[in-house]
């Protein structure tokens, strides 16, 4: 093994500033490698992903598929009353996994040998950080302090909610308003509606999910509708009053509507606010995010950023492979950067929608000719449950290298399925290879590798 850097001079090696996924990796991973570490964290040990993001996210989406679940199961010779749910249980379940994941957490660091400071950590001066008025030296400091909830300045903007506080809500509104098209409005407008919430999600822009697969897209609008999301575009919130026990909310068109509750989800910011940064050189881009090179190093040379903070892909196994990229650097001398092609990732929307590569309009914009193959198709449950949901397949394939180059679901465990596809994407596998391949029958995933002739 070899060790570069290691220093007496200073208290640590390594101080790491956020205990996400990105920061406890890296952390971890240069604590093995030889390196003295210490985190600071002044909130929940996890992150974004761990207490109000990814898994509390996930627990929720699970839950609101019950609801859809136990009317599909008329079909099959089941019958039961759907009763509202028990919204304290679901909820304070789902706290203590939360609980017990930051436990976890902490196990790790201390198993790994890294120091756990439990305060605010701001910059003193480039190898010099204040955690709650006690200072520590190191060679090398880490920004691993992801991003918040952004809520627009807007009156009454005290009367919304972000992602932050839905997970901990006392009741369950009888309606509510999502405001934002991205991945998170996008979610829970599926979530809080398969609770039995009725919903209306608005989007200042025509669609949601700007950057994704337009078909795809489209796909899910009529899917979410059907299923009693009311979908409200090229619209946006200029006002929030509270009116008794609800909210009247102005629309830009002149309008305005009651709702119980308004929840925000129109993007985030990194959190940068108090980290003392002008006490350094780091500097940032013009979206305001930490601007670094390709190695995770910003214009302060001591000082590293990964993660949400640094603006590239806000994704959790994104921040993960930043996180060990940077220790195996660092530490352990390998110089191999981290590839950011064929990124997999999934909305759990509902339906589920998750892709990996181009969309096809990207795909038209790279490529001199491509391939588009689609499966639009009732899936064999709901020929007995009844349920109209379709479930689309989409596979884009770069016709002078018969490659690959997309793959989209929007369906039932789309996630799942598009992660098996991931890996043979990123290998290079060819529409021969995936001609070739025999299917599971009868599952969705088969529709992939049976899909002969090209729609466009």
């Amino acid at each position: 093994m070899t060790q570069q850097g290691f220093d007496t001079e200073y208290d640590y090696d390594l101080f790491v500033i956020g205990a996400g996924s990105g920061g406890v990796r890296a952390a971890r991973m240069s604590a093995g490698f030889g390196a003295k570490v210490a985190i600071a964290e002044s909130r929940y040990l996890g992150g974004t992903c761990v207490n109000v993001g990814c898994v509390p996210k996930k627990l929720f989406s699970y839950a609101a598929h019950y609801r859809e679940d136990f009317n599909d199961a008329k079909g099959f010779g089941w019958s039961s009353a759907v009763e509202p749910i028990d919204w304290p249980t679901l909820r304070d379940n789902k706290t203590r996994e939360i609980e017990r994941l930051n436990g976890i957490y902490g196990n790790l660091l201390s198993n790994a040998g890294v120091e756990l400071l439990n305060g605010h950590a701001s910059f003193v001066d480039a190898h010099t950080l204040s955690v709650d008025g006690k200072k520590y030296t190191a060679k090398r400091i880490l920004i691993a302090v992801g991003g918040w909830p952004f809520i627009p300045d807007i009156p009454g903007r005290e009367f919304a909610i972000s992602s932050n506080e839905v997970f901990y809500l006392d009741t369950l509104p009888k309606h509510a308003v999502v405001v934002g098209g991205g991945y998170i409005a996008t979610e829970f407008a599926g979530i809080l509606h398969g609770l039995g919430v009725e919903v209306d999600q608005i989007y200042r822009r025509d669609l949601f999910l700007r950057g994704f697969d337009m078909e795809m897209r489209e796909q899910l609008a009529e899917e979410m509708r059907n299923k009693g999301v009311k979908l409200r575009f090229n619209e946006n919130v200029t006002a929030i009053e509270k009116e008794g026990d609800r909210y009247r909310l102005s629309l830009e068109n002149g309008e305005s509507m009651l709702t119980d509750q308004v929840l925000y989800a129109t993007g985030r910011k990194p959190l940068l606010e108090g980290l003392g940064l002008e006490n350094t050189g780091v500097r940032l881009n013009d979206k305001g995010y930490i601007a670094v090179d390709e190695t995770f190093q910003t214009s302060e040379p001591s000082v590293y950023a990964v993660g949400d903070v640094t603006g590239g892909m806000e994704l959790t196994p994104v921040a993960l492979a930043e996180g060990m990229n940077l220790a195996k650097r660092l530490y352990k001398g390998e110089s191999k950067l981290v590839d950011y092609n064929f990124i997999p990732t999934a909305i759990f929307s509902q339906p589920n929608l998750a892709t990996v590569g181009y969309s096809e309009e990207e795909a038209r914009d790279k490529f001199t000719d491509i391939a588009v193959f689609t499966s639009r198709f009732t899936h064999l449950k709901h020929t007995l449950s009844g349920n109209k949901t379709k479930t689309l397949l989409k596979l884009i394939v770069d016709k002078a290298s018969d490659k690959v180059v997309g793959a989209h679901m929007l369906g039932d465990e789309a996630g799942e399925i598009i992660q098996g596809l991931a890996v043979a994407i990123k290998a290079g596998a060819t529409k021969a290879d995936f001609d070739s391949t025999i299917g599971i029958h009868p599952t969705v995933a088969e529709e992939f590798v049976t899909m002969r002739e090209a729609s466009r």
